[in-house]
């Protein structure tokens, strides 16, 4: 374990180290934590297009007998931009979080994932249930990943169009790669963070650090948004093999396997109402735009429906309940795709509750 040499700066409290993972295949790893040296770890994981730094505040205010950590996830933050195999869905991120729990020495971990981070830390419940003390879920990707699929997860079509690396926008791309603080308009990150990040910007907020966070983003094939293969079904593109955006694909990802963990533990999942990232009627859904007529030639909703991701995940953790789950739901009103910085006391409320229950 050395100091940090990658990330951008840390908040005044929190501590940065860079976590070598001892294995060519995994990542090193950056990761945030608070400083505390005692207390059950519970390690936080970032979504798409930005990295730890969104997770410091809450990482400050753990109650005590707990203690946390951040890590940036490949292709993201300080972490070793090792190239992403997204054939292996989210597995490149999960098993670098296996191998970062390996390196620090720790068994047994809750663990807390936002959007896409969402998704790694299922993927991690699968492959590694004894490791997982609890799971708590922040507006989290559907299990049956994203675009391209019916409420009950089966395909549209076969090779997945609708989703992938060809979903991004490629001026939000551009504004990213050319490092574009400043922006303010739909395209540029700023626009995006405040418009789709959160459902009103709140008071306070550190934008610039979450800005920079976003800009963290590792641009390419191997990186985001990823490559694409075209497609003769509507939109005309369906996944690559390489890079985030196809890691979540539902040709390459499918996390309906926690239903089967063994043993299963406790399930927090938060979300707000006024969520437009994933959401029954997501925004970054390409279905979604082609009904709004924005994407033109639109087969309708019989042919391409808008995935229901809301009642996707809903589904898969009303099966793990009835496996013998115990899974906790807390909706938090008005607030959009990052309650955690939008409404950060109900938030805290109902993680730090759930972490006390589930000691």
């Amino acid at each position: 374990m050395t100091e940090a040499r990658h990330g951008s700066p840390a908040m005044a409290g929190i501590e940065t180290m860079f976590v070598p993972s001892g294995d060519p295949t995994r990542a090193d790893t950056f990761v945030r934590h608070d400083g505390r040296s005692a207390g059950a770890p519970v390690l936080f994981v970032h979504g798409n297009v930005s990295d730890s730094v969104f997770w410091e505040e809450t990482m400050l205010a753990l109650p005590a007998g707990v203690r946390g950590l951040a890590a940036d996830l490949r292709g993201f933050g300080g972490t070793e931009p090792l190239p992403i195999d997204a054939t292996r869905g989210l597995r490149d991120f999960s098993d670098d979080l296996a191998a970062l729990l390996d390196a620090l020495e720790i068994d047994a971990v809750h663990l807390a994932g936002w959007s896409m981070g969402g998704g790694v830390v299922m993927r991690l419940l699968i492959d590694h249930p004894s490791r997982v003390a609890s799971l708590t879920l922040v507006n989290p990707v559907s299990p049956y990943g994203f675009g391209g699929t019916r409420a009950d997860g089966s395909l549209l079509a076969p090779d997945g169009a609708g989703s992938g690396g060809g979903t991004a926008n490629p001026e939000f791309v551009a504004r990213i790669a050319a490092h574009d603080s400043a922006g303010t308009d739909a395209a540029s990150p700023r626009g995006v963070m405040n418009t789709f990040y959160f459902a009103s910007v709140p008071d306070g907020v550190r934008d610039e650090a979450f800005v920079e966070s976003m800009l963290s983003t590792r641009i390419g094939t191997d990186f985001y948004p990823g490559d694409q293969v075209p497609s003769e079904t509507w939109p005309g593109t369906a996944p690559g093999g390489r890079g985030v955006l196809n890691t979540m694909a539902p040709t390459h990802c499918n996390l309906t396997g926690i239903v089967d963990a063994d043993p299963k533990p406790p399930v927090l999942w938060v979300h707000g109402s006024a969520d437009q990232i994933v959401s029954d009627a997501s925004m970054f859904d390409l279905a979604v735009l082609g009904r709004l007529g924005a994407i033109p030639g639109w087969p309708g909703e019989d042919v391409v429906p808008p995935q229901p991701m809301v009642s996707q995940t809903r589904d898969v953790l009303d099966r793990y309940r009835s496996d013998g789950g115990r899974v906790e739901e807390v909706v938090v009103e008005g607030a959009g795709h990052s309650p955690h910085i939008e409404r950060p006391d109900e938030f805290r409320a109902a993680l730090f509750g759930f972490l006390t229950a589930s000691a």
